[in-house]
């Protein structure tokens, strides 16, 4: 069985698709969004999802949220005494999803499509596919974001549609395609984003704003760096979302027993997120630029991910395209919901055999080379470009180059991915050294083929003509490739640590709301919340289920009443 998976950066979902539909599969909490955190607990156990979240305002230094920014780098994150690099992380969210599918379907899954960025890099979609291998998952298939809403918003109704564009801002990147459905094929006509831009960037805005006049007296600058930032960004969320529905919302901190607030207003907030609006146009244009689409001739204008509900966003979408946005598919379910469809297509489902998919390479792909300038100067370093970004996939580009001085007996070519004039700027994939016979400086030409399929796969082959000679490379992350042995290895490092019992979540998650709701209150409601808290836990010693499910129900009637409505 194969899943649809949208691994995000605030949120991820899995889906699946059978009886001839996409549909989302709830969580071990019945919910169908699961909070992308993950948080140790002092006696090594892990948890995933919303019982992590919970922990985050009172064990920082315990948990981690938006760790799919650092995909693809070295860099760690410490919880407790573990360091865990990002897709160690990305694994526990996914070997959680895969469970709650497993036990949702009662079948075993065998393969997933996951969602990744449109402008993730090589290195990021490496990592996003190593993840996969961590968690016992075989990737079928690493699926663009925007396209993957696009197959959500294309199947909906099956009629063919004129170029559309996807406007998927989320939790932590941004992704602009354009799209069109014609004779059953959902053609990707053009990508563009930034992977620096989402939600968590819109609530920095809210914190910046609220800190310094919500803590006059410096108490937050007592606390540890982490636990400012997770108390700051936790209030900043709840205060952002609040905005999209109210002209005014508090924003509310509760540090050392003292209650820190302040009125944020929506016209304050739009201030501070200008710089942050700006950034959603380049995108947008160069989308259109490289498809040849004029925003006239564009039929919808199609919004994906939680961060597109701000009215902020919103009105700038409107403003931009000088129309309506389309919000026909849950925004934070389409990219779950066209993954599953991914997943159908891929398992050769009866009711998608109508439905093509084609897709663009994200970045150009290139090789550094030499230019002669007027002068006679050399000027190395420089790309020159063999695929171009957006260029429809499968797809297979040859460039001949020549050697560029007598008796030249080696021509070493690095592959890069990107867009800059100069090597240094884009991402290095590999490399090749290819020998020449010695000839006068140009007599010699080397023909280099890339060929890039739609998994993400770069094949190089480069032939010298001359000789009959080839050599072939299939581009791999040399820096941080693993050996079967070194996989397994890892694998089972993750696998050593003690993974929270499926049937134990709900309480683990609800427990943490508790703590959080007591540290939130103070007087008799906190001492209500106490003694609630002490109940709850002298069931669970009792181990008995039934028990368990009734005081889970009780406690949880109680704090919704004490707290009002969770907002998820």
């Amino acid at each position: 069985m194969i899943i649809g998976i949208d691994l995000g950066t605030t949120n991820s979902a899995v889906g699946i698709w059978r009886d001839g539909k996409a549909e989302l599969i709830p969580n071990a909490q019945g919910d169908l969004l699961t909070p992308s955190a993950v948080s140790l607990t002092e006696d090594g156990t892990v948890l995933v999802g919303i019982a992590a979240r919970d922990r985050m305002a009172t064990h920082s230094g315990r948990t981690v949220t938006a760790f799919k920014r650092r995909m693809g780098t070295q860099q760690t994150v410490k919880l407790g005494k573990t360091e865990f690099t990002a897709e160690d992380l990305s694994s526990l969210v996914l070997r959680s999803l895969k469970a709650d599918a497993e036990a949702y379907l009662g079948e075993t899954v065998t393969g997933a499509v996951v969602t990744v960025p449109a402008y993730f890099n090589d290195k990021q979609r490496k990592a996003t596919r190593r993840a996969g291998e961590l968690a016992g998952l075989k990737i079928e298939r690493l699926l663009n974001e925007p396209t993957a809403a696009a197959l959500a918003y294309g199947i909906q109704d099956r009629e063919e549609k004129e170029p559309f564009l996807v406007f998927d801002l989320g939790g932590g990147t941004f992704d602009v395609s354009i799209v069109e459905v014609f004779d059953g094929i959902v053609e990707v006509r053009a990508s563009a984003g930034d992977n620096r831009l989402g939600g968590e960037d819109f609530n920095a805005c809210v914190a910046a704003i609220a800190r310094p006049r919500m803590d006059p007296d410096g108490i937050l600058y007592r606390l540890p760096a982490a636990d400012q930032t997770a108390l700051l960004s936790a209030a900043a969320e709840r205060t952002r979302r609040a905005l999209s529905e109210a002209d005014r919302a508090e924003c509310i901190v509760v540090a050392e027993g003292h209650r820190l607030g302040t009125e944020v207003t929506a016209a304050e907030f739009e201030t501070a997120a200008e710089p942050l609006i700006s950034r959603l146009r380049e995108p947008v244009l160069r989308s259109l630029r490289d498809s040849g689409i004029r925003v006239e001739t564009l039929s919808e204008i199609v919004l994906v991910g939680g961060a597109t509900r701000m009215p902020i966003v919103r009105r700038a979408i409107t403003r931009m395209f000088g129309r309506f946005p389309n919000t026909a598919v849950h925004p934070d379910h389409a990219i779950a919901l066209g993954a599953a469809v991914q997943a159908g297509l891929l398992a050769r489902d009866s009711a998608l055999d109508e439905v093509r998919l084609t897709d663009v390479c994200p970045f150009t792909l290139g090789v550094d080379h030499t230019e002669i300038d007027a002068r006679g100067n050399y000027h190395q370093g420089l790309f020159s470009p063999i695929i171009e970004r957006n260029t429809p996939i499968p797809a297979s580009r040859m460039k001949q180059y020549r050697t560029i001085s007598d008796n030249q007996r080696e021509v070493h070519f690095n592959i890069y991915q990107g867009e800059a004039r100069e090597v240094s700027g884009n991402v290095k994939l590999g490399s090749l050294r290819i020998p020449v016979p010695p000839r006068r400086a140009g007599e010699v030409v080397v023909d280099c083929r890339f060929s890039y399929d739609t998994s993400g796969l770069l094949e190089v082959d480069v032939a010298v003509p001359l000789t009959g000679e080839s050599h072939n490379l299939l581009i791999a992350d040399e820096a941080d490739a693993m050996t079967p042995a070194e996989l397994e290895k890892r694998r089972e490092t993750l696998a050593a640590l003690k993974i929270h019992p499926r049937e134990d979540q709900e309480n683990a998650a609800l427990l943490a709301r508790a703590t959080r709701c007591y540290e939130s209150f103070l007087g008799d409601a906190r001492h209500a919340i106490g003694q609630w808290i002490t109940a709850f836990e002298a069931v669970l010693d009792g181990q008995n289920l039934r028990a368990i499910a009734q005081a889970r129900e009780e406690l949880t009637r109680q704090l919704d009443a004490l707290e009002g409505e969770r907002f998820l």
